[in-house]
């Protein structure tokens, strides 16, 4: 069997002739020379071991979990390497055996470490170390929390960042001893509330509580994050602002629509015309692309006017300061919650999304249920909390949308 490093070095190979071959076919030689029926012979093979690198690290992933979530707790008992921290050991035995796995004196330690707010059914509140764990867990879904600019408040009270819109405002030139002319400022207000999200109940077994081989805490982790994760992205991503975040490609002007039977496509022009939309005051390493995964098909097949493919292909896939992909020159972060290709959909953007603020209110609140209601079904209930806003606090046109055309 290939080693997922093999094949990352296959990749990179088949990346950087791919690069080459852009690279020394430019001024209208590409067709010249014949090199379309190359490049799609090239982009199968590196689509083929995209698929067969993202196959083995799915089951490296899987044989290294158990050790992942054993280190992940930062402090070790004893010294001890590759052991739990006290507190994640006493995390896990309560999801086993609830409030009577904890001695009084273990009890006595977690109340000074945590809100008490608890319920007489059993809530208990998540230490540190595991609230962070479940925090950093969201950043793998749909992509708004990779480039938004994200932080944590201590209170849920509302808060505004203060806008001004300056860019129709000039000085002057004035005469001698003449007076100068006034021009206030005018300012406004972006607002940032945050909402409180469930993860919905995790309805687990008595029979997996019990099974000492199962990592129980990784698993109900993991449903948490997924289900807090996914709600959040969708709303941060494409939220219409009622009762729920207003999202990013909702809060956007359009700098580019297409023309008429543009419903389901999107040209070379209108992408270079999407970039110039944006000022340059703007410009910079902060510019990237924002689409779909099905708006990502149809752009790797688009060509410039010397019929070259305006995909770039990354180099050293998998590997920390690698070269991602990129689509004329900037980098492009792929969100599924965006909009699809549709008429008058907006389903591409490009800009400075840092402009687009996520606030975490606190940690993640965690909830152990163990009532009749789930033991009369040999089950334990997990529910987590936690309150989160997200807006588009920028009001000079940092970032834009391509729009399909409506027919």
């Amino acid at each position: 069997m290939i080693s997922i490093q093999a094949l990352r070095e296959q990749r990179n190979e088949i990346a950087k002739e791919m690069r080459n071959l852009l690279d020394s076919n430019a001024d209208g030689k590409w067709k010249e020379n014949g090199c379309d029926a190359k490049w799609t012979e090239l982009d199968n093979k590196l689509r083929d071991i995209d698929g067969q690198i993202e196959r083995e690290q799915r089951l490296l992933d899987a044989n290294a979990e158990q050790r992942f979530n054993a280190l992940a707790g930062g402090g070790r008992e004893n010294g001890g390497e590759g052991q739990p921290s006290a507190a994640r050991q006493q995390y896990a035995r309560w999801l086993r055996g609830g409030q009577d796995a904890l001695t009084a004196a273990e009890w006595t330690a977690i109340r000074n470490t945590m809100s008490t707010d608890t319920p007489a059914q059993g809530g208990y509140t998540v230490q540190t170390d595991v609230a962070k764990a479940i925090i950093e867990a969201l950043k793998s879904f749909g992509g708004m929390r990779q480039v938004a600019e994200v932080f944590t408040t201590a209170q849920g009270n509302p808060m505004s960042f203060p806008t001004s819109d300056g860019t129709a405002e000039l000085g002057e030139i004035i005469g001698q001893n003449a007076t100068a002319t006034g021009q206030d400022p005018t300012f406004g207000q972006v607002g940032l509330s945050p909402y409180k999200y469930s993860s919905k109940i995790v309805a687990v077994p008595l029979e997996l509580l019990q099974d000492s081989e199962v990592d129980i805490e990784a698993f109900v982790r993991s449903r948490l994050a997924t289900r807090l994760g996914r709600i959040t992205n969708t709303h941060f991503t494409a939220g219409d602002g009622t009762n729920k975040p207003k999202g990013l490609f909702p809060s956007l002007g359009v700098g580019v629509a297409a023309a008429a039977g543009g419903a389901t496509t999107v040209t070379y022009d209108n992408l270079v015309d999407l970039q110039e939309s944006i000022d340059d005051a703007y410009a910079g390493p902060n510019c990237k692309w924002m689409f779909h995964q099905n708006t990502r098909k149809v752009i790797r097949k688009l060509k410039d006017a010397n019929g070259r493919p305006i995909w770039t292909p990354s180099y050293d896939a998998g590997i920390a300061g690698s070269s991602p992909d990129q689509l004329l020159g900037a980098d492009i972060q792929i969100n599924n919650d965006a909009p699809v290709m549709g008429a008058s959909n907006t389903p591409i953007a490009y800009g400075d999304f840092s402009y687009y603020k996520i606030r975490d209110v606190m940690g993640v609140t965690l909830f152990r249920f163990a009532d009749s209601a789930y033991a009369s079904k040999g089950q334990v209930g997990f529910l987590a909390w936690m309150r989160s806003g997200g807006a588009w606090t920028d009001i000079g046109g940092a970032a834009k949308t391509f729009q399909n055309s409506a027919t």
